[in-house]
């Protein structure tokens, strides 16, 4: 059998991007303004980005009548990251808590969503991600102390991190969506080193805890044709399964990992030499 690869936004088309048509079709901006809630549909595999900070009041969601179908969640299931002060989702009744760095799974077929912040002079911001899904899993609250922690890289290659998993089959499985996130360890800058790609996966990454004044400077492209994009706090930056993605900060940042495709295998990658890279 064969299996031939057709990509929508493919490798040659950027190579006559500039930095803004770049920015416009990679980098999402602005999720997170006051008392709104603001989503964005990408068709690299159908990711929906969505971001939420109640201050005043709380802000409710749940209608499909932008994707075709009776509810968001109809068809899909939901990741939600808190990266503010305390907050609570209510979905469809049942409420919960999400203290900072604390991850909501909300499975397939939730109607009603409503996202609040507990002080609004520390409001709450929601993350979300959310994929298509074809099977049922219960909503379940995750905890910083219940995610699964790695510790990658090495501090003499300004490359030390901590890696959490929250929705992962070995601590709370979905269909298809991962999702976690990643503290650099003070003094170093570098994420996701050394590079990869994961064919059968995209991912979409939120930068957070960042300073105003610092960027990260996140790389992107082919190994052998590479393109770079500055990106802020609360920036998003989308990662289709032809493009490497790593980055440096010039101060420190956290960030969210979200990952759909074929299968859930953290380790189903390709490495790429640095040497590699041009």
């Amino acid at each position: 059998m064969t299996m031939k690869v057709l990509y929508g936004a493919g490798p040659e088309d950027i190579k006559s991007y500039d930095t803004e048509r770049l920015r416009s079709e990679f980098l999402i901006t602005g999720l997170f303004a006051a008392d709104i809630v603001n989503f964005t549909y990408t068709h690299v595999d159908r990711l929906i980005v969505g971001g939420a900070m109640p201050v005043t009041e709380p802000l409710s969601f749940g209608s499909g009548i932008d994707i075709g179908t009776p509810y968001l969640l109809s068809a899909r299931e939901m990741g939600i990251a808190n990266l503010g002060g305390t907050g609570t989702v209510n979905v469809d009744g049942k409420l919960f808590t999400l203290q900072n760095r604390d991850v909501l799974y909300v499975g397939r077929g939730a109607r009603e969503i409503s996202v609040a912040s507990v002080a609004a002079d520390a409001p709450a911001r929601f993350y979300m991600n959310s994929v298509p899904a074809g099977a049922d899993f219960p909503h379940r609250l995750i905890t910083r102390a219940e995610s699964k922690p790695l510790d990658l890289g090495e501090a003499r290659r300004s490359n030390k991190r901590r890696l959490a998993m929250y929705i992962h089959p070995e601590v709370a499985p979905s269909c298809l969506l991962l999702m976690g996130i990643t503290d650099l360890a003070e003094g170093s800058v570098w994420n996701t080193m050394p590079p990869h790609l994961h064919e059968r996966r995209m991912e979409a990454y939120c930068y957070f805890d960042m300073a105003g004044e610092d960027r990260v400077v996140h790389l992107m492209g082919r190994p052998e044709e590479t393109r770079h994009i500055l990106v802020a706090d609360g920036d998003v930056v989308l990662s289709p399964a032809w493009s490497i993605h790593m980055g440096a900060g010039t101060g420190p940042y956290a960030f969210v990992w979200g990952m759909t495709g074929e299968n859930q295998e953290y380790n189903d990658v390709a490495p790429v030499a640095l040497a590699d890279l041009k």
